[in-house]
């Protein structure tokens, strides 16, 4: 098969370096509008499986171009790109897949194309990082584990292994996602109803070996689909998982208005965006450097199975590996979307349209491939009670 990968940031590279490790990947273009970046790359990987193309994103004639040149193509954009992205795949009859950014219904319009990408015969599928993503793979997978589903829970969260203060937090991803998904209203099913909660909100103590007493609360975009697959359950939640303390310092910047994109001041005469200037000076108080990171993972999936209350839970804790200098979210987010586009172009995944990751990757499978990467998803299970018919 033949892979586009757009994007050479960190998360475009990492995918690009997994899919060379695929024999049944034959050539790879990775497209930026940095070309440089990705020239550097290729030439400290050794390969020449990789070929490196400009691309500008903002033209959809540019798209066209780089994209119709591949069977697959992952999308390691900013999400704002996800939906041209996605009418591009359809237009020039190529599978695509999408790193997610559940923000303001960019993956609700790119699900709402299944009609057009099965009438073109090509499989597409967003929301594929970590969360969502992975996290939506576990709850699917889960879900076919019981007759019927009644609560699925998820904690995600990429931290420092080493926490500095105030925040205990570096970036390992865009700050201007960290701030989207901080401020917009967070989808969840509370006593079988589905609302909105704030975000950075009901934050509750949970354990992970290595790491002690952490912090989860609401955010925005995690569920992502699940309330549409899932919308009959009495409960869907989803929280990151961060330091105690982290929470309250990121409520304070956002109730003083730091994080708001309408937030504009005059300085000097010139109109200035507070949250932009908040975004830069973090950048580098925040910056990961040399620092490990960690992905941890959560994900409790319960109901009935065989009359009895059964609970199905999975737990990942990936660090940075150090050897590769590649971060922990970088492995885990690029693996994950990696994986499900050769499942796409080696044909295991075969259905076409628009289909959320729940739906259509098969977990045990997934499982499995993560497991080679040196990603390791554990999963338990047990009874908790029989279930007594009048």
């Amino acid at each position: 098969m033949k892979v586009v990968v757009l994007g050479a940031g960190l998360m475009g590279k990492e995918v690009a370096r997994d899919l060379v490790a695929s024999e049944k990947v034959e050539k790879i273009i990775l497209a930026d509008v940095t070309p440089e970046k990705g020239h550097e790359f290729v030439q400290a990987l050794g390969t020449d499986k990789i070929d490196v193309a400009a691309l500008d994103a903002t033209s959809d004639e540019a798209l066209r171009q780089i994209m119709a040149q591949g069977n697959v193509v992952v999308n390691a954009l900013f999400y704002e790109f996800n939906e041209r992205v996605a009418k591009a795949a359809i237009e020039v009859g190529v599978h695509a897949v999408d790193l997610g950014g559940h923000i303001g219904g960019i993956t609700e319009n790119i699900l709402n194309l299944s009609e057009e990408a099965a009438a073109k015969k090509v499989t597409i599928i967003p929301d594929l990082g970590v969360a969502p993503g992975m996290i939506n793979i576990l709850a699917g997978y889960g879900a076919t584990k019981l007759d019927k589903v009644e609560s699925i829970k998820l904690y995600v969260g990429g931290i420092p292994t080493d926490p500095k203060p105030p925040l205990k937090y570096t970036q390992v991803f865009s700050l201007e996602g960290v701030f989207d998904h901080y401020t917009e209203p967070s989808k969840a099913i509370q006593k079988g109803k589905l609302t909105e909660v704030e975000s950075l909100t009901g934050i509750e103590p949970i354990y992970f070996e290595g790491f002690g007493v952490l912090e989860a609360f609401y955010t925005s975009g995690g569920i992502s689909t699940l309330y549409k697959t899932f919308p009959n359950i009495k409960t869907l939640e989803y929280k990151t998982i961060r330091y105690k303390g982290h929470a309250d310092h990121f409520k304070l910047l956002a109730e003083l208005g730091f994080l708001s994109k309408n937030n504009m001041v005059q300085i000097e005469g010139r109109d200035v965006s507070v949250r932009s200037v908040v975004r830069e000076a973090l950048k580098k108080k925040l910056d990961i450097g040399n620092n490990v990171d960690a992905v941890l993972l959560r994900a409790i999936i319960a109901g009935e199975k065989n009359e009895e209350q059964m609970t199905y839970e999975y737990e990942m804790i990936v660090r940075k590996d150090e050897e590769a200098n590649v971060t922990a979210m970088a492995r885990a987010t690029a693996n994950t979307i990696s994986i499900v586009a050769q499942m796409i172009g080696n044909g295991e995944i075969d259905q076409r349209g628009v289909f959320p990751p729940e739906q259509i990757v098969p977990g045990r499978a997934f499982i499995k491939e993560m497991s080679k990467r040196g990603v390791v998803i554990k999963e338990t299970s047990h009874r908790s009670a029989m279930i007594v018919k009048w």
